[in-house]
């Protein structure tokens, strides 16, 4: 067992929604890490596209120990040989990334492995079947980390919801004042990037996502 505790199990992990932010490559990473995380985020995504190896490793280790304090997840970016290295919780898989039975084997029946769908659903369908733990949607709204990134209704968001038995998660310019109408949708989770981790004072943009969660149950 490594000294920093067991990993989460993924049914228990994502079955109560929450705020899952993802996170940016700024020199203050795990200064904002911990303040997310202050602030109530229950996920948090490592996302470093550089081909730093020792870099990306170095943080993926910090951010490990960082969410076990808080009790809450780490999930890495399409990387499965990261996620395995440092023993996050689980991998995040786009279109063109690893296969998820691939990471899957990798991971471990304990792994979260989650999919974006963008606005497809039978996409959506199809990585439920084959294993996926929760499925993404978006983007929602536009997006200044992804602004050329496909729409996705809400109409589209509601059907996911629905029809799809893994929890949903929405991703894409979501922010406090827009976050009531996509939980009006029937997702349980609500993904943020530059709206929470670049914001002037991270913790209170997690905090006051956090908090109208919270005024939903979730």
């Amino acid at each position: 067992m490594p000294a920093d505790g067991p990993k989460h199990k993924h049914s228990s992990l994502v079955a109560e929604g929450g705020l899952y932010v993802l996170t940016a490559d700024v020199p203050d990473l795990l200064a904002r890490a911990e303040q997310v995380l202050a602030g109530g985020a229950r996920l948090l995504q490592y996302r470093d596209k550089s081909n730093d190896h020792h870099k990306r490793l170095r943080q993926a280790e910090a951010l490990r120990r960082l969410t076990r304090a808080a009790g809450a997840g780490l999930i890495i970016n399409d990387d499965v040989a990261l996620a395995a290295a440092v023993n996050a919780d689980g991998v995040h898989l786009g279109r063109d990334d690893a296969a998820l039975a691939t990471a899957r084997q990798r991971l471990g029946p304990d792994a979260l492995i989650g999919v974006s769908c963008y606005n497809d659903l039978q996409r959506g369908r199809r990585m439920q079947a084959a294993g996926a733990d929760y499925l993404a949607f978006g983007r929602v709204f536009p997006s200044r980390t992804k602004p050329e990134a496909v729409a996705c209704s809400p109409a589209t968001l509601r059907q996911a919801a629905r029809a799809l038995q893994q929890p949903v998660v929405a991703i894409g310019g979501i922010h406090a004042g827009n976050a009531g109408q996509v939980l009006d949708c029937g997702v349980r989770w609500l993904a943020v990037s530059a709206g929470v981790f670049l914001a002037e004072t991270p913790e209170a943009a997690a905090r006051e996502l956090s908090q109208t969660l919270h005024s939903r149950g979730l």
